[in-house]
């Protein structure tokens, strides 16, 4: 009996061994389903681009003009046999426009084993996440950081957008030489990047007192306020004639709205990022004759412009503003270096980035030695419910 009892607690033993070895390998196979390892993912016939920006939140559409962008771009390679016969793929990742988010964002696309990142949307969030890039060599293209310190945090890090200084200048001479304004106000939201760009914005009206051009008054508001009444009283009993706002589509638009309540002659300059569809819907009349400085403009009759601002309509139902435009061309310039060093060494691929010259919509592309970019603007103005070149109309 005993011998028996033996036999049968060894046959359980070596039951429970294979039970045990079967689930070890069942639960190895499901991880190779659904978690494919580092070495699998690179060696894949699939190239995976990042996009990080505020898919969510006050600036989605910033960020969903971005991913969009970067889609509409791979399709076009994709249909076009790819990168070396590699497909791309896009991975979305919503920063939510906020640094601790960016944070979170940029370690997960390091974890995800992705190389090459368009984004983020606002220079400090973009400066919360590069230093995470950098460390783990992950190139990031931000198509709208324009903050003077943010590529110089390594050597990863690039931007498709002109130095803010470079913009600024550029506001100015529309609000000094063509408004012929010489009373000039300015209104910026709280942010890092509308503090940092309000300074510079001060500097350069300082540096053209010997023109006469002063500073009335500078008011600071909370980005997304529904009120700017008070900062409106306080600039124009200083005599403003011309408000420089420092800040998105949904600062200008109610503030244009606001401000020709009480003076209907008021002259007002945005930056790029206000270059918006949106700001047209938001604003109605009251934008009429609000001007700034862009460096892609959708109306233009470039035959490349054209097919790319029709084809993105088509696939959208809207015309891509200035930012969207920077990040098609981001992803263009990743997919061009990628076609020319591969994907696997992320040095080689950074550059490839660095020495390349893009010609693209938004003109051509050369990075510097500080991973910037100097490019040409043109003026725009609002005209009858359009925007339309400026000294044109």
């Amino acid at each position: 009996m005993k011998k028996y009892q033996k036999f049968a607690l060894s046959l359980i033993a070596i039951l429970l061994v294979i039970a045990m070895a079967g689930c070890q390998a069942k639960t190895t196979e499901n991880e190779s389903d659904s978690a494919p390892s580092n070495e699998e993912e690179t060696t894949q016939e699939t190239f995976r681009i990042a996009v990080a920006a505020p898919i969510t939140g006050d600036n989605s559409e910033y960020g969903i003009g971005f991913n969009n962008a970067v889609k509409q771009m791979a399709d076009e390679w994709n249909a076009n046999g790819g990168i070396n016969g590699m497909m791309i793929e896009v991975v979305t990742y919503d920063d939510k426009n906020s640094p601790e988010e960016a944070v979170a964002v940029a370690n997960k696309i390091v974890n995800d084993g992705i190389t090459a990142v368009i984004g983020h949307f606002s220079s400090g969030v973009s400066m919360a996440a590069a230093p995470i890039y950098v460390e783990n060599q992950v190139v990031e293209i931000s198509p709208s950081a324009s903050h003077p310190d943010y590529s110089s945090i390594g050597e990863y890090i690039f931007r498709n957008n002109t130095v803010i200084s470079h913009e600024a200048k550029a506001a100015l001479d529309i609000a000094v030489n063509d408004l012929g304004k010489k009373n000039i106000g300015i209104v910026s939201i709280k942010t890092d990047w509308g503090v940092s760009t309000a300074e510079i914005v001060t500097g350069l009206i300082e540096d053209m007192a010997d023109q006469g051009v002063v500073l009335t008054a500078h008011e600071e508001v909370i980005e997304g306020s529904d009120d700017y009444r008070p900062a409106i009283t306080k600039l124009d009993e200083a005599g403003t004639e011309v408000v420089i706002s420092v800040g998105m589509y949904n600062l200008l638009a109610p503030l244009a709205i606001q401000y020709k309540e009480i003076n209907p002659d008021i002259e007002l300059v945005g930056f790029s990022n206000s270059y918006s569809q949106e700001l047209l819907s938001l604003g109605g009349e009251a934008v009429e004759g609000v001007a700034f400085p862009v460096i892609f403009f959708s109306e233009s009759d470039q035959e490349n412009i054209k097919t790319f601002v029709d084809s993105y309509n088509e696939l959208y139902g809207s015309k891509p503003s200035a930012l969207t435009a920077q990040a098609y061309d981001s992803a263009g310039i990743i997919f061009t270096a990628v076609e020319q060093v591969g994907a696997d060494d992320p040095a080689a691929l950074r550059d490839a980035v660095a020495e390349l010259t893009y010609a693209g919509v938004t003109g051509t592309t050369k990075f510097d030695e500080n991973r910037d970019v100097q490019k040409d603007f043109t003026k725009v103005i609002v005209k009858d419910g359009e925007f339309v070149l400026m000294n044109e109309n």
